[in-house]
């Protein structure tokens, strides 16, 4: 699987957004991505599966490798120096939401990174 790794910080907000003041929320921070998600939920599934994405040389970086590790996902990350791990702003209003995007390192993902993945396995019978 090929495709986003990034750390989502969601807010619940309590009510509508209250612009240019406080509006109380509950915040959450973990993984993200679309890729990562799908790759997370195959891995409980029993299906193996290895996510190819690119994350920041950094702690949010390792975070979400460990994360996906720890879901039964195998990781052919690369790691970017100098470019953070990318990261979504989720606000949640009742039944809609806003994402705020910054893809980071993801946009450093080159076809490259995706063949040499594909040389190491072999195996492999499908790339979604």
């Amino acid at each position: 699987m090929v495709g986003d790794i990034l750390t989502d910080v969601v807010a619940v907000l309590s009510g509508p957004l209250a612009t240019g003041s406080d509006t109380a929320a509950t915040i959450t921070v973990g993984g993200g991505g679309q890729a990562a998600n799908t790759a997370a939920w195959l891995a409980r599934l029993g299906v193996p599966v290895t996510l190819v994405g690119a994350v920041g040389a950094d702690g949010p970086g390792d975070a979400r490798l460990a994360e996906l590790a720890a879901a039964g996902v195998g990781c052919a990350a690369v790691r970017r120096a100098g470019v953070g791990t990318g990261s979504v702003v989720v606000l949640v209003d009742g039944v809609e939401r806003t994402m705020v995007t910054d893809r980071g390192a993801t946009l450093t993902l080159a076809a490259a990174d995706i063949d040499a993945s594909r040389a190491s396995k072999p195996e492999a019978t499908h790339l979604h």
